[in-house]
């Protein structure tokens, strides 16, 4: 027993009192009264009450213990105990009536008299309630042998007791039917009830065994002490308060502790140390042996008699025959018992071969030594190779090297674990295969004879696929690169690693300049195409160790781990020289279908810092490269701490944008477009301004940049104060014309906002009738295009709008090939050259002839022209030479608040630098735009 398990044992249970301390008492009172007995009590007169009533007094204390066990438990052995209080009230009475005679009226107890009754009464509730602790049998075979079994033991006690004492006690006693009677009554009882106790210890349930055991030793004792009283030698010189009586009283004391003492015990468990070969249990053999017993014990009686050389007793011829009879008959039924197991066993065998024959598991058996033992036919379809040629070869061999030491400390910790707690264990390893292949191969392990039984099964195919599941959930499905998830896991061990504080670890962000284009011009196939090709060119440029990821859309990334070296300057210069090459090699050409396709990459690089995580590390590095694109792509920019502040900066700005058009924070100012011919003022062009709570005008190019980079809905916030601008110019227009200024005013709108849903066609003029401005008195400047706008559309929206009388005018023109385009597709009344172009006309030749042949186109086509940031009276003049009709610029005014516009409007008339007299215009021009990206305060008028 282990150590635990013999804590267990003593240990104290609730309601009160130890097991042990209750089994001490228990010994004691009976040693007790065991010495007195021994002694004769010191008197005859005593010895005479201990004899009689303290008997009376054991078996009355031991029917009360069993008949309220009975009631506070309910079970299905509570009649047994109900039984067994009865039998002991029956042997309380008996003895009660002996002492009365022998005590009370001081002579012999007549025979017979009440107290055999009682005596007698005695032994049939005790035989029934063995019975009922008995395991019942299922079946009519298991009754009848269980009857058989108890008539061969009781009769084969009956042949040997008659030959040995009965006889000659029914000889003595012959002459009188009664005591002849009551003479053999005693021993024939007691012979019952030793055949119940043996076939009971045979039979007994495995329910509350400690007490059924205890009961059985109560009535064990008491039939032994029955058998010593009812011998002749005995007999005749038994006296009460003797030796024998303390057997008696032992009895019934232990039947009293019985119910309750086994309640006070926990049964220590047995841990086992490991793995046993089983032992065929004694009880077993035992059972299986009782027939024959009984027919030796019967030979015997037969034999005593032939050896005395007396006559064979009528009784004994007849017992004898009908113990083998009983014999014969209970070994015919367990003969076909037994032909009907083994066909049942056979059945079962051949079910169990074939089941494992045919399964598509290898079942393998393996000694203690590792020696396979048994392998199924399986072993060919799985492993290939034949199960004969497996047989006798050591496990270990067939298991792949690096996955052995573990297979090893696995089966060790299995075998060690208790098999209750831990019954199968589940082991997946490399097997070697036929072929020379490995295979991978998972079993369940199951305890077998002190080896072990391996039930496997090919997972080959289920690996592989795990492993291209987790492949394809850490790289992109699109270049094969690590994607974002595996790039920041890759990212995390470097900063946490070995290399942890190595300042040398760099990220780059890589974005592809140009990709949205090719897509749109090409289609996502080509663009597709280009990022495989791009991807080939990011694996090949980094190096071994480094590591190339595609983070989504056109963006890449690459982990550049440091060297270890402390010369910050040198890593810097090296990893920015690794940046260009990766920058120029993106940017090569690349060839898709047939086609040559060119693209720009701007990358952002920033170093890892002493604490910093794999989250800030990336977001630098992503804002580097913004940093690169901003600045005119194409170029390698690496991180700086202000960058995170302008970031900071932008999204105040941004969350403060949200707010300021609810709250009334923008302003419309208005920008005069003059005659350079005349200096008449032509038009205004509507111009937003955000007043911020500091009191400063952010100008359109600040807080519409902020908006568009902020807004989560691309284009939401700028959509929204597009309409504002439109609604509050043409109020303010129509306010201005019905105090006498009928000048046209121009609102800038891009083609994006004109195909807008939320701008639908009625709308336009349903403002011009709520407001009441004459529609031509309204000028529609269109921006530059978006490239993904549908011409068609655009047109279609611009000639519904002329129909109204509102006047179109294209902004930018000059900027690119999307407005040659749009002058030859679209509606355009007036033509406004793009800022870039006025600035330099003055001091470039080659802007000069340029917007000179600009100006040409528009003047063959009939257009008005207007020049946008015309600043200083030398671009007045050389505009007007080249046939610039109208100009808007800080060489006239500049934006002016709605009291300044009205005084200017009063007044009509720029100075403007002398010149040739040309036409009025008798349009309208664009809206200006100022190109400032600064904070500015409402210039001066």
């Amino acid at each position: 027993m282990s150590a635990p398990a013999a804590l267990l044992a003593r240990q104290v249970l609730p309601g009160g009192g130890t097991g042990l301390r209750s089994q001490l008492l228990l010994a004691g009172v009976c040693a007790a009264y065991g010495v007195g007995a021994a002694l004769d009590w010191g008197s005859h007169e005593v010895a005479l009450v201990m004899g009689d009533f303290g008997l009376s007094a054991a078996a009355l204390i031991a029917a009360v213990s069993c008949f309220l066990y009975a009631r506070a438990r309910q079970s299905r052995f509570r009649p047994a105990w109900l039984l067994f209080a009865l039998s002991s009230a029956m042997a309380s009475g008996g003895n009660a009536v002996w002492g009365w005679y022998e005590v009370v009226l001081d002579r012999e107890v007549p025979s017979p008299s009440v107290a055999d009754l009682f005596f007698l009464c005695f032994a049939p509730p005790a035989i029934v309630g063995l019975l009922v602790l008995a395991k019942r049998p299922v079946t009519r075979a298991g009754w009848v042998c269980l009857a058989l079994d108890a008539w061969l033991i009781g009769g084969s006690l009956l042949t040997l007791s008659w030959s040995l004492a009965l006889a000659h006690t029914a000889h003595v006693q012959g002459e009188s039917v009664a005591p002849a009677a009551l003479a053999l009554a005693y021993p024939l009882l007691d012979i019952v009830l030793v055949s119940m106790v043996l076939a009971l210890h045979f039979r007994r349930s495995s329910t509350n065994r400690s007490a059924v055991n205890t009961a059985i030793a109560a009535l064990a004792l008491t039939v032994l002490c029955d058998a010593l009283f009812t011998s002749p030698l005995l007999r005749e010189s038994y006296r009460s308060g003797q030796l024998l009586d303390a057997g008696w009283f032992a009895g019934s004391l232990l039947l009293a502790y019985a119910p309750w003492g086994a309640r006070r015990t926990v049964e220590p468990t047995r841990a086992p140390r490991g793995p046993r070969h089983p032992s065929r249990p004694v009880a077993g053999s035992l059972a299986a042996l009782t027939p024959y017993l009984a027919a030796a014990v019967c030979t015997l009686g037969i034999l005593y008699n032939v050896i005395e050389g007396r006559r064979v007793d009528r009784v004994v011829v007849l017992t004898g025959c009908t113990v083998v009879l009983a014999l014969v008959v209970r070994q015919g039924i367990m003969l076909l018992d037994n032909i009907a197991l083994t066909h049942e066993l056979a059945q079962k065998e051949n079910h169990f071969r074939s089941l494992v024959q045919g399964s598509s598991d290898v079942i393998m058996i393996a000694a203690p030594t590792g020696i396979l033992r048994y392998v199924s036919p399986a072993a060919s379809g799985v492993y290939g190779r034949e199960a004969e040629e497996l047989i006798g070869s050591e496990l270990a061999s067939l298991i792949h090297p690096e996955d052995l030491g573990r297979v090893v400390h696995e089966v060790r910790r299995f075998l060690a674990a208790p098999p209750a707690e831990e019954p199968t264990t589940r082991i997946e390893c490399r097997f070697r295969s036929g072929t020379g292949d490995w295979l991978n191969v998972e079993s369940t392990v199951n305890r077998h004879q002190g080896g072990l039984i391996f039930n496997s099964r090919d997972v080959t195919e289920r690996v592989r696929l795990q492993a291209q599941l987790q492949h394809n959930a850490e790289h992109d499905p699109l270049t094969d690169l690590p994607n974002r998830a595996l790039f920041t896991e890759r990212v995390r061990q470097a900063l946490t690693g070995r290399r942890a504080g190595d300042s040398g670890t760099a990220v780059l962000f890589i974005d592809l300049d140009g990709f949205k284009g090719v897509n749109d011009r090409l289609g996502h196939q080509a663009g597709d195409e280009l990022l495989i090709q791009a991807a080939r060119r990011l694996q090949d440029s980094v190096r071994t160790g480094d590591t190339a990821a595609r983070l989504g859309g056109d963006e890449f990334a690459a982990l550049i781990i440091g060297d270890g070296s402390r010369d910050q300057s040198a890593r810097e210069y090296q990893v920015t020289e690794i940046a260009d090459r990766l920058r120029l090699t993106l940017s090569q050409p690349y060839r898709i279908d047939g086609s040559e396709v060119r693209v720009a990459a701007s990358i952002g690089v920033a170093f890892a810092e002493p604490g910093i995580t794999p989250t800030d590390l990336m977001r630098n590095a992503d804002l580097a490269m913004y940093r690169a694109k901003a600045a005119g792509k194409d170029r390698v920019e690496l991180y700086a701490p202000q960058m995170q502040a302008e970031v900071v900066r932008r999204s105040e700005l941004a969350a403060r944008l949200r707010s300021a058009l609810h709250e009334g924070e923008f302003a419309l100012l208005h920008q005069p477009v003059v005659s350079l011919a005349t200096g008449r003022v032509a038009a205004v062009a509507a111009q937003a301004r955000w007043r911020s709570a500091q009191g400063i005008l952010f100008t359109p190019a600040e807080f519409l940049r902020v908006a568009d980079a902020t807004d989560t809905q691309e284009g939401t916030r700028t959509a929204e104060l597009g309409r504002w601008l439109l609604e509050e110019a043409v109020e303010q227009a129509a306010e201005r014309g019905r105090l006498g200024h009928d000048v046209p005013v121009s609102v800038r709108l891009s083609a994006r906002r004109l195909l807008d849903k939320s701008l639908p066609h009625g709308s336009i003029e349903a403002l011009l009738t709520r407001h009441g401005l004459a529609s031509g008195a309204l000028i529609i400047e269109l921006a530059d295009s978006d490239p993904r706008i549908s011409f068609d559309d655009l047109e279609q929206r611009l000639v519904a709008l002329r129909r109204l009388g509102v006047r179109i005018a294209l902004d930018g023109f000059g900027s690119g090939y999307a407005a040659i385009n749009a002058l030859r597709r679209l509606p355009v009344d007036l033509l406004k050259l793009d800022r870039g172009l006025v600035e330099g006309v003055v001091e470039s030749a080659r802007l000069h002839k340029i917007t000179a042949g600009l100006l040409r186109i528009a003047c063959d086509l009939g257009m008005q022209s207007v020049a946008d940031g015309v600043d200083v009276p030398e671009q007045v003049l050389a505009l007007r030479a080249m046939g610039c009709t109208h100009g808007q610029g800080m060489a006239f005014s500049g934006a002016l608040d709605e009291y300044r516009l009205r005084r200017a409007l009063v007044r009509d008339e720029f100075p403007v630098p002398g010149g040739i007299a040309l036409p009025v215009l008798t349009g309208g021009a664009f809206p200006a735009r100022n190109g400032s990206n600064n904070e500015t305060r409402v210039p001066p008028t």
